[in-house]
């Protein structure tokens, strides 16, 4: 209703500009934009023929949901396109796919980019070299023709991987990664895909939108240029971020039962697609563990974990709680808790990882434009 009364509106602005010319009215593009309906209206009304004066500037990419351990989705590379399966990770900020120089048994497993079949690639003789919580790659930067969803983002920088040491690679179900962090933190000086989006006025709206599934379900995107107001319908709590290089922020405290267990002073987080668990401080994941009744390799019995608490973080003083069905996994019987242990020092502390264990309950806004991180729970 209320969009249909704006378009009315607007319409009869429309019609009294040529009784008043001196009077300057706004387009329907720039009411709807003002009232945040824009994206609405054009998902509502695809053959509008108003639909010709807009460019549709935002775009959602499909995430297979693997085993609630990874998202991946498929991006193109090169004229004609070469299709790549990539995790969409906000914990780091190249591109990179395997190439057809790639001799390591990792690459051989998955597709390989050819730049000789791709009329539009231009090589250079720098080097990328990635080191990732689990595993890296060693390869050369490259130029090319890069689509995302519908969005196609010309002369993209990326790595061709050469060498993908060990075997973690080679076990995984996604080819390469597309990082979705801070120019500050990619390798080689490499400028991020989002960023080029932006440059190249892609998206209309600097922030990009994520939402994982639960449980191998279908549905999980990454949406660039838009916020879906259908999972934002308990609000967003806004947080600034505390850095420019990952999607860090401040926490409070971490408590359980009201009682605060870990990060009592303050601490610092990322938020992070690109980690399946929730990456604890060491000395904080001891005193969680102990606080739930878990053992030291966070295993628990099943019985003992359908009547654990959730586990509460305080950010920018609201709670953001993570229930014990979202950080418990069974498996053939077997309980343990979605948590790993990691020292990783910075200039205010320790860093915890607020990966997809966390991010599963929230729909989370990546905002480029006021450098923030919004969180909507999900219902």
């Amino acid at each position: 209703m209320k969009l249909l009364l704006l378009l009315g509106l607007v319409a009869l602005a429309q019609c009294l500009v040529t009784r008043v010319p001196l009077r300057k009215v706004k387009t329907l593009r720039q009411t709807l934009e003002e009232h945040g309906l824009l994206e609405r209206y054009l998902q509502q009304h695809p053959y509008n023929p108003a639909a010709k004066y807009f460019r549709r500037r935002f775009s959602a990419e499909p995430m297979q949901n693997y085993l609630d351990n990874s998202y991946f989705g498929t991006i193109s590379i090169g004229t004609p396109p070469q299709e790549f399966t990539v995790i969409f990770d906000t914990g780091s900020s190249n591109l990179w796919v395997p190439s057809v120089y790639c001799s390591s048994q990792s690459c051989s497993d998955h597709k390989r980019f050819n730049p000789a079949k791709s009329s539009t690639f231009i090589g250079t003789n720098d080097s990328l070299y990635i080191a990732y919580g689990t595993g890296s790659m060693t390869g050369v930067l490259g130029y090319d023709t890069v689509t995302v969803a519908d969005l196609k983002i010309i002369d993209q920088i990326f790595g061709l991987a050469e060498t993908e040491p060990g075997n973690f690679f080679y076990y995984c179900p996604f080819d390469g990664i597309l990082g979705l962090a801070f120019p500050s933190i990619a390798s080689s000086g490499a400028t991020p895909v989002f960023d080029n989006m932006m440059t190249e006025h892609l998206v209309s709206r600097d922030l990009f939108s994520v939402f994982l599934s639960k449980d191998e379900q279908s549905g999980s995107f990454v949406l660039f240029g838009a916020i879906d107001p259908s999972y934002t319908t308990n609000g967003i709590n806004w947080i600034p971020l505390s850095a420019e290089t990952y999607w860090q922020i401040t926490m409070d405290s971490v408590s359980i039962d009201g009682e605060s267990v870990a990060c009592s002073q303050g601490c610092q987080a990322i938020v992070d697609t690109g980690t399946s668990l929730l990456a604890v401080p060491n000395r904080a994941l001891r005193a969680i563990l102990r606080t739930l009744g878990a053992n030291s390799n966070s295993e628990i019995s099943c019985r003992a974990a359908s009547r654990l608490p959730d586990i509460v973080f305080h950010i920018n003083g609201k709670a953001f709680p993570v229930p014990a069905s979202a950080y418990v996994t069974e498996i053939e019987g077997y309980c343990s808790l979605g948590l790993q242990g990691m020292n990783v020092p910075t200039e205010a502390g320790e860093l915890w990882i607020l990966g997809d264990v966390f991010i599963r309950e929230y729909y989370v806004i990546f905002n480029r434009a006021n450098n923030m991180v919004g969180l909507s729970r999900l219902s």
